[in-house]
């Protein structure tokens, strides 16, 4: 038998194989083979980051928790005794942890004044976050065990006292015990009278480097799992409202006739035709006839409607181009303003402190750079000098930058030393650094009562000191290796030793590797010369004295590279000798 045509149907076949019904029955397939998988994809994304998120969170906790211990309260001696009584042990007693004569037996370390601290800083810790516990304790690889040195819970079914222990399993054990608290270690385990727990920590380590115990967080992973249904009953609630609504909005959509699009084509085509005749620049004979139809005949109607865009597209773009390259001008411009804005850049800098003049400029080679300065006060007796320069240019060398500025400004204002300060930003810097970017840095603390600069050197350029009275001398200091160039390092400092008068000049590589049009360089001799113009300018005309010799160099050649200076001017009282040495 023949197939029917559309002629040859009734109302209700006519209805049954119309478009709207198709692209009804197409739409609903399609978005819910795409919702399915979205879901599954969208599901498994938001397990991994929320369990991901509080592994990291426990990690940070725990770091932080080891060095506020770090810096209050030696571990060790608790630590050490603790183990040492819990491998004396014979078994037998050994199993009995948990009993109240176990913990008699071991409740005299409570009264210790090291554990009353230890546990108090970590109560803190309790209590200022939201985190199940946190604890000290130490891995026994002999037994696969963990040991509890201090627990600050006061819940008495759940606190542990000194020497309590849990089995732990080998892959567990050999994680912690073979981390080094620079990347994050955890152990996610199902347990009986916590459910599921995420375990993450840190290693403390004496003096000789060996692990003596671990600060462990403890986090909750019920959450997960409640997340997990309220992602799962809003997502599905809301892909079925959303599979309907297209579904009916597509059906609506298909369902207008289109008995006369091709002569609505024509007639665009002979108005096309006479405005042109005219002299009448229109591009809206096609593009108005909004023909929807998803088969040739819409195909026509778009291939038309290109051919008149197309026509027109040269004018237009000279206007989009135009517009474009203004809003990027403007972006650029606020970003640059921005940048200047981290900075400081508020002069005089500290008017009410008379033992110290100091002044910055920076100016990138594009819009945005990757140099920058800072100084600050670490407290009323230390101020901390930074000169960096980040690899490469403009907008990512910009971010770069920034996040760099930040990291080393945290770690110089918890009071750390400048060789400390270095390896812990070449810690965090690596820590995430997928591109791969690197920064130099010069890093000193000035202490103004007595002129003592302590600083260390991660690949900088020398600095360059002038005695009292003297000249402008570089400094040739041991370079450490780039900031970001390789985790595990640690830097070494040295010490400079200011008198009233000596003044300190720092900058990036753009002064003395500032090129002229015939490719020769500014170089430091030249820099040197400039410094020494005068040099018992003030440190704002200092920096004005380089810049005006760079200028006069290089002319009207292209700025290469970013142009970062600082000076200071130490005017305090101090001994009357320099000194410098290595430490």
């Amino acid at each position: 038998m023949a197939k029917k045509t559309v002629r040859d149907m009734n109302a209700t076949e006519r209805k049954h194989h119309s478009l709207e019904v198709k692209a009804f029955r197409s739409t609903i397939m399609g978005a819910v083979v795409l919702g399915v998988a979205a879901f599954v994809i969208g599901l498994g994304i938001y397990t991994y980051t929320l369990v991901h998120q509080y592994i990291t969170e426990a990690f940070n906790l725990s770091k932080s928790a080891a060095a506020i211990l770090h810096e209050t309260v030696d571990v060790e001696p608790l630590a050490r005794d603790v183990i040492r009584e819990y491998r004396a042990l014979p078994d037998e007693k050994r199993e009995q942890t948990g009993t109240d004569a176990y913990r008699e037996r071991f409740s005299s370390y409570t009264e210790r004044e090291d554990y009353q601290m230890i546990r108090k800083v970590l109560g803190d810790f309790v209590n200022a976050v939201d985190i199940d516990d946190i604890y000290l304790a130490m891995y026994d690889r002999k037994t696969c065990a963990l040991v509890y040195m201090a627990d600050p819970d006061d819940d008495p079914e759940t606190y542990v006292l000194p020497v309590e222990w849990d089995p732990v399993n080998e892959k567990e054990l050999n994680d912690f015990l073979g981390s080094d608290g620079s990347s994050e270690v955890y152990s996610i385990e199902n347990t009986k009278n916590y459910g599921w727990l995420c375990t993450s920590g840190v290693p403390i380590k004496n003096s000789d480097g060996e692990t003596v115990a671990f600060v462990l967080s403890d986090i909750s992973l019920a959450n997960v799992a409640n997340g997990m249904k309220v992602f799962s009953v809003l997502y599905l609630t809301a892909m079925i409202f959303i599979i309907l609504l297209v579904g009916i909005l597509m059906a609506r959509h298909m369902k207008e006739k289109l008995a006369t699009p091709i002569n609505r084509i024509a007639e665009a085509a002979q108005n096309y035709v006479d405005d042109r005749r005219k002299g009448i620049k229109t591009a809206d004979h096609f593009s108005s006839l909004n023909i929807r139809t998803g088969d040739e005949i819409e195909n026509l109607s778009l291939i038309m409607d290109d051919m008149e865009r197309d026509l027109t597209e040269y004018e237009e773009n000279l206007t989009k181009i135009t517009a474009e390259k203004e809003r990027i001008s403007t972006e650029l411009s606020l970003a640059t303003k921005i940048q200047a804005d981290m900075l400081p850049n508020i002069y005089p800098a500290f008017p009410e402190r008379p033992e110290f003049d100091v002044y910055a400029a920076m100016d990138p080679a594009k819009e945005v750079g990757g140099d920058f300065y800072d100084f600050f006060l670490v407290d009323d007796d230390h101020l901390c000098l930074v000169m960096a320069d980040v690899s490469g240019k403009g907008v990512p060398a910009a971010l770069f930058m920034m996040a760099s500025k930040i990291i080393i400004a945290s770690n110089a204002k918890l009071g750390k030393s400048p060789a400390q300060i270095l390896t812990d930003t070449n810690a965090a810097i690596c820590s995430n650094n997928r591109e791969e970017m690197f920064v130099t840095v010069w890093l000193g603390i000035l202490e103004l009562s007595t002129g003592k600069l302590t600083a260390a050197n991660a690949g900088h350029e020398y600095p360059v000191l002038r005695k009292a009275g003297g000249k402008f001398e570089l400094v040739k200091d041991k370079h450490g290796f780039v900031i970001g160039g390789m985790d595990g390092l640690r830097y070494r400092e040295y010490e400079l030793k200011m008198q009233p008068g000596s003044k300190l000049f720092l900058y990036t590589d753009g002064v003395p590797e500032a090129t002229n049009a015939e490719g020769e360089l500014f170089d430091t001799e030249r820099m040197l010369d400039a410094l020494n113009i005068d040099p018992s300018a003030t440190p704002e005309q200092t920096l004005k004295n380089v810049r005006a010799a760079v200028d006069s160099f290089v002319k009207d050649a292209e700025q290469f590279d970013d142009l970062t200076m600082l000076c200071i001017e130490y005017k305090g009282d101090a001994p009357a000798a320099d000194v410098q040495h290595n430490s």
